[in-house]
Parts: C-alpha cells; sequence; structure tokens
C-alpha cells in the first residue's frame, strides 16, 4: 500500500502539489460503488432544489432553503465561479442508479500556511440513513490526502446534529471538542463539535485495506 501511495503521491502535477488552486480549479470525477462525485453542472437546477428546498436539509447548514429554482440557478453560478477562480467549492454527489445530483461535498476552506482543508456536506433527506454520505466523505478524504500539501482535514457539525457526526466518525476523523455558539445559524447561535483526522490517521486506517483506489 505505501509503494501505490507513493506512485500516486509522485504523479501529481506541481502545481497542485503546492497550491490546491489547481486542483480546486480542475476537480476530478470521482466514484464510489454507489456514487458519482464530480463538477456541477448548469443542468443540475431541478436536482439541487428538489433537496435544497427542504428546511430540515437546510436546518443544520449555514445556508437558507432555497425557495425557488432561481435560488438552486444562482448557486450553481456561483459554484462556476469558484471553479474558474481556483477556489475552494463542492462536488455533486450523484446516485449512480439514477444519474440525478442528491447532495453536496467538497472543500469549505483552506488555509495553506497550515495544511489544513476543511470540508462541508448536504444530502437530500430521501438519502439519509443509508451510509451514501459515509461512502462520499471517505472518498472524499482518499482525494484530499492524495495532495502533499494536505495534513489535516477538519470539519464542524451543529451538537444537535450527531448524525452528521456519526459519519464523520465512520471515515475515521476523531472528535476534538464543543466550540460553543461558534457560528449564528437562522436566528440562533449553535454549538458545534469540531471534528478532524490527519494524515498519519488515514494511512493508519488504510494499511490493511487491500484495494487503494488510485485517482480517477
Amino acid at each position: 500500500m505505501g509503494r501505490m501511495l507513493d506512485r500516486l503521491l509522485s504523479s501529481a502535477a506541481p502545481e497542485d502539489a503546492e497550491d490546491l488552486s489547481f486542483l480546486f480549479a480542475n476537480l476530478p470525477t470521482l466514484d464510489t460503488d454507489r456514487l458519482i462525485l464530480r463538477r456541477v453542472h448548469r443542468g443540475d437546477a431541478e436536482d439541487i432544489y428538489a433537496y435544497a428546498s427542504d428546511p430540515e436539509v437546510a436546518r443544520h447548514v449555514l445556508w437558507d432553503a432555497h425557495r425557488s429554482i432561481g435560488d438552486s440557478r444562482a448557486y450553481i453560478r456561483y459554484l462556476r465561479s469558484q471553479y474558474h477562480s481556483g477556489l475552494p467549492s463542492n462536488y455533486a454527489i450523484v446516485l449512480k442508479a439514477t444519474g440525478r445530483m442528491i447532495g453536496t461535498i467538497g472543500f469549505m476552506q483552506w488555509y495553506p500556511e497550515h495544511g489544513v482543508v476543511e470540508v462541508g456536506y448536504s444530502l437530500g433527506r430521501a438519502y439519509w440513513g443509508h451510509g451514501l454520505m459515509t461512502e462520499a466523505l471517505s472518498r472524499f478524504l482518499e482525494l484530499c490526502f492524495s495532495r502533499r500539501c494536505i495534513c489535516r482535514v477538519e470539519a464542524l457539525h451543529e451538537t444537535d446534529n450527531p448524525a452528521s457526526g456519526r459519519v464523520m466518525a465512520k471515515c475515521g476523523m476523531r472528535r476534538e471538542g464543543i466550540l460553543r455558539q461558534r457560528v449564528s445559524n437562522k436566528g440562533r447561535q449553535a454549538d458545534v463539535a469540531i471534528w478532524a483526522i490527519l494524515r498519519e490517521d488515514w494511512l493508519k486506517m488504510r494499511e490493511n485495506t487491500p484495494a487503494f483506489q488510485v485517482l480517477r
């Protein structure tokens, strides 16, 4: 496994080894058993609106539920602008069985001086509880740790949304503490849990995995 990881790392372009702007501008398509992670397309507006208009999906994230498909189109324009500018952005999570976009996962923040990225995600309510986000996050972590410049991936979730923490735990992330009233969300101050996984944590977790999936 170590030799395979070394080959993957050595194949990384110089610019994405040192500066994630190359990666942000050229997100590779990734896949899992049930999902495809790809850039968001202009034609995804109806799928996005189908899940992002649900107040329960928006309850624990910092964006408001979409009130019209125009909100979803505006979100697509924002993401595509981020791609074009080489800035942190999201993947579309696409269910292979239907070809529909059912959520997002991606880079919330990048702290280049520290080698740290923050991941965030959301998923349509009809797809909760089936292990799909665990599948997506696991694949996303492989992408992150294939870049030499990333040594830590962290994530936050509101403490009254423990299901998100269970996803992180299943992917090998560790809860590091509680940040009291860390975010203002929809008129309330929310406590959040902070989770993280280090490169060495991830390597130890994967060392007994027989197949290391190389980036596509």
